[in-house]
């Protein structure tokens, strides 16, 4: 009989995709010294074509490594990382993101000091040292949709201060830097494979605090997002997000938001052609 798998303080899993150099800068900041401490650390090459890989490989042989034949998303390939993580804590972090030991120590220590909290996100930090914009917001129900986009025609200023200074309980995180109780994992299973990009993490912490956890969003453990290395394209990208609100809409609040949504993306997506035609 094989002997039980141990435990381990936590587990970081990495996701990249063609990102070679920022994921060994990323690596470089954090994975040795945590490696020494017992902690797991998971590559997870999303398909890259950039020898991402071959050269994590060669550098840090003692990263865990997961290559992908190809990219099948965000929510797919994290998952693949999640499912060999043996932390207590699961932190899910971007190639793009810049941090180090003592923070990533410091969302583990977050989530035992608070055991009704399901995720604690690390304070996001653009490269010039302000807060990152939507790195947390309120569950984007119909209500709260409408009255973004009226602020948005009226040029208001955005519904959230995102230059918060203390920890502060929230519907949602960015998945960016996000750290992860595993029995609220357990509980509530792994991220959504239906979202290929965008509001995957939206969905997770909507099951979460449907579950009676806690999502915290913890600006005094601050780390560097560079942002957006890995997305695609402006096009793409539209399509994707709209794709995305579609599902997370009719997942939510029934098909006929998530159709209202589609064709709110689809319309959209057509005006930016229209204005890109002209031009």
């Amino acid at each position: 009989m094989n002997a039980p798998t141990r435990p381990i303080p936590a587990s970081v899993v990495i996701l990249s995709y063609n990102t070679r150099e920022l994921t060994l800068d990323c690596l470089a900041h954090f994975a040795e010294p945590i490696l020494d401490r017992g902690w797991q650390v998971i590559l997870v090459d999303n398909g890259s074509t950039d020898g991402t890989a071959e050269a994590v490989a060669a550098r840090f042989p003692r990263v865990q490594l997961i290559p992908s034949p190809e990219n099948r998303g965000y929510a797919a390939g994290n998952n693949r990382g999640l499912r060999q993580a043996r932390g207590e804590v699961v932190i899910l972090l971007n190639s793009d993101v810049q941090t180090t030991p003592e923070a990533l120590q410091a969302l583990v220590d977050y989530l035992a000091a608070h055991p009704d909290v399901a995720a604690v996100s690390a304070g996001l930090r653009t490269p010039d040292g302000q807060p990152q914009a939507f790195a947390f917001g309120d569950e984007p129900r119909p209500s709260y949709l409408l009255r973004r986009g009226l602020g948005r025609l009226l040029g208001r200023a955005p519904l959230h201060d995102w230059a918060v200074d203390h920890p502060v309980d929230v519907d949602w995180v960015s998945g960016a830097c996000l750290a992860v109780r595993r029995a609220a994992l357990a509980q509530v299973g792994l991220l959504d494979e239906g979202f290929f990009l965008y509001f995957e993490d939206v969905d997770w912490c909507l099951r979460m605090r449907r579950a009676g956890w806690r999502v915290v969003y913890h600006p005094g453990i601050p780390v560097v997002h560079l942002g957006g290395a890995s997305e695609p394209g402006r096009s793409a990208a539209n399509r994707l997000y709209y794709q995305s609100m579609a599902r997370f809409y009719r997942k939510h609040y029934g098909r006929l938001w998530g159709w209202a949504i589609h064709a709110l993306g689809l319309g959209y997506r057509l005006l930016l052609g229209a204005k890109g035609a002209g031009q």
